[in-house]
């Protein structure tokens, strides 16, 4: 069976590995067998074998060096294009993070192959979907050159088990001049609040223009609290001040796809539709009729927000 090399992408400090690296090893499958690259600083793969075996890595390379940890993304890319020359795989599968994308680009450039970025599914004779056109347009697309260089969206894929025997095998590491230009100096851990992170959530609330201040998106953040969810926001809820630019949701924002999203006093402008619309299914509340959030919504509550969204919080914790 063909390799498929895996990028895994983990979490800081230790935190183990990312939801999204488990989706890419499922989506790999389909290519062929796939085989975990871990990047870092040594002892990095120490505490992230076993999952990433679980999840049907074969093979688990490990290139540790502080020179992989100590610059920007360039040595990354160095050693997965040295593993790509090496080992030949049918594809290389990448988590579709702003890193993920950036490390997928330069190997393309080095390797001189095709890269479909933020793909949504790969079957089994290499076809990606895309969503394009802010989502208006579904793409099926195929890499002709090189090796097959994907990114898959977060949240796309169901990860699911699939035991292999994550053998360990080292990567030597030899990092050029040009990609030590750029060092990292400091590394600050954000404060994480207990709900999940926006990308891997499976349950999103997004509240918008609609929530109308800062202080009444405490009505946005008690229905996600209740439902396990990440909050995330509108443009026009950010741009407000409303909340915070990392929870944005949108073309010039974070594109989540959670098996339920719920849009709260958001019209469903085509900018943010574009970072949410691969959602599985999507509840829509608005007191306008007429708003086109409508249109995509599965489900749909015509009311106001301030009544409608505590009422269902209330219900939602008296089941609990």
């Amino acid at each position: 069976m063909a390799e498929v090399l895996v990028l895994a992408e983990l979490n800081p400090a230790g935190g183990g590995v990312r939801k999204t690296t488990l989706e890419a090893l499922t989506a790999a499958r389909a290519l062929g067998e796939p085989s975990a690259v871990v990047l870092g600083a040594p002892g990095t793969a120490a505490g992230v074998k076993d999952a990433l075996a679980e999840y049907g890595a074969a093979t688990v390379y490990v290139a540790e060096s502080d020179d992989v940890d100590a610059y920007l993304v360039a040595p990354k890319a160095e050693v997965l294009a040295q593993l790509v020359s090496e080992k030949s795989p049918a594809a290389v599968v990448i988590p579709s993070s702003p890193e993920g994308k950036e490390i997928a680009a330069r190997l393309a450039i080095k390797t001189g192959s095709g890269f479909l970025t933020d793909v949504t599914e790969i079957a089994s004779d290499g076809t990606a979907t895309q969503a394009a056109f802010a989502g208006a347009t579904i793409v099926h697309s195929q890499v002709t050159v090189g090796t097959p260089i994907y990114t898959l969206r977060g949240n796309s894929v169901t990860p699911e088990p699939a035991p292999a025997a994550g053998a360990e095998q080292p990567v030597s590491v030899s990092i050029s001049d040009a990609a030590k230009q750029v060092r990292v100096v400091e590394r600050v851990v954000e404060q994480k609040s207990s709900r999940p992170e926006l990308t891997e959530a499976s349950i999103v609330v997004s509240g918008g223009r609609g929530v109308a201040s800062a202080e009444n998106f405490s009505v946005i953040e008690g229905l996600a609290d209740s439902l396990g969810a990440a909050v995330g926001a509108s443009r026009a809820a950010v741009d407000s001040g409303f909340y915070p630019h990392s929870f944005q949701v949108g073309q010039t924002g974070k594109t989540v796809s959670p098996n339920l999203y719920v849009a709260v006093g958001i019209s469903g402008a085509i900018q943010h539709r574009a970072g949410m619309q691969t959602s599985k299914t999507i509840v829509a509340i608005n007191k306008d009729p007429e708003a086109p959030i409508f249109e995509l919504a599965d489900f749909g509550v015509i009311g106001d927000l301030n009544t409608v969204v505590p009422a269902a919080t209330e219900q939602i914790n008296a089941r609990k």
